[in-house]
């Protein structure tokens, strides 16, 4: 076990000036099995062992991901696999599939999570709100939706992970409702589908209703972010529109931009 230990330390070892950056352990044997220590290594994070027959990959992980260091990146070879749980990879020409990955969080106190990431997000939204109208009643307030979520990831929600493991074309506010209140969510591009349907933007004049249409398309692209940046109107396409003076005059001045800004999101997540 010494000896063990040892080989695990030099591995460990960093020597940038030999470009020496990170390292593997081929455990072609389950030695580490063998020579697990809790003394020394601590408690598993998780135990997995699986029956005849059933898939070696614990549940509720998400799709592996190549994480290694290489000097030049792995060029991904686009073969299905059973499942489509595992990717192919060819590294200096040899074909490698990655069979399983660990991803471990940290809390805002740089604790270990050791909990499962649907109940670990479930907890920590709810030490917030404690329930879904708490939640709604917040959100619909709110100025500003992205400092709602600024505030939950301040407290150790990892929103970017859920949406890894729920999935990335839904809205930060589907994936607190979903995962932390049971609710089903929307893809981004059927929540803005819904507000085409209802007309609402007829009552602006044709360049805002433009300026509107194109908001809203950047929403279903890619969220939230660029509907509430105030630089938004700088970037495509509302650039061939006009300069962000004459985009913002269409809607009688920034005050009023502002007021349609917050009701096109109050169109997003009605009911």
């Amino acid at each position: 076990m010494a000896e063990f230990k040892q080989i695990i330390g030099r591995g460990t070892r960093l020597r940038e000036d030999f470009g020496k950056l990170y390292f593997t352990i081929m455990d072609f044997r389950k030695v580490t099995e063998l020579f697990a220590r809790p003394d020394f290594d601590g408690d598993p994070v998780v135990i997995y062992e699986p029956k005849e027959g059933e898939s070696p990959v614990p549940p509720d992980e998400g799709e592996p991901v190549f994480t290694g260091l290489l000097e030049e990146p792995p060029v991904e070879i686009n073969i299905p696999a059973p499942g489509g749980r595992r990717q192919k990879y060819t590294v200096d020409s040899v074909a490698v599939t990655v069979i399983a990955e660990q991803v471990q969080y940290y809390d805002e106190g740089g604790r270990l999570v050791t909990e499962s990431l649907r109940d670990y997000t479930l907890k920590n939204v709810r030490k917030q709100f404690a329930s879904l109208d708490a939640f709604l009643q917040t959100w619909s307030k709110a100025d500003r939706k992205t400092a709602v979520l600024a505030e939950l990831q301040a407290r150790g929600v990892f929103l970017d992970a859920v949406a890894d493991e729920v999935g990335r074309d839904y809205d930060a506010f589907d994936l607190v409702a979903h995962v932390a209140f049971g609710q089903p969510p929307l893809t981004r591009r059927e929540r803005a589908e819904k507000v085409k349907k209802r007309n609402y933007f007829t009552k602006y004049g044709p360049q805002a209703r433009a300026v509107l249409e194109a908001l809203l398309g950047k929403y279903a692209d890619s969220g939230l972010t660029d509907l509430e940046s105030p630089r938004v109107l700088q970037l495509d396409p509302f650039a061939a529109m006009g300069t962000p003076v004459q985009l913002v005059k269409a809607f009688g001045g920034s005050a009023a931009y502002e007021q349609a800004v917050r009701e096109l999101e109050a169109q997003l997540y009605t009911a």
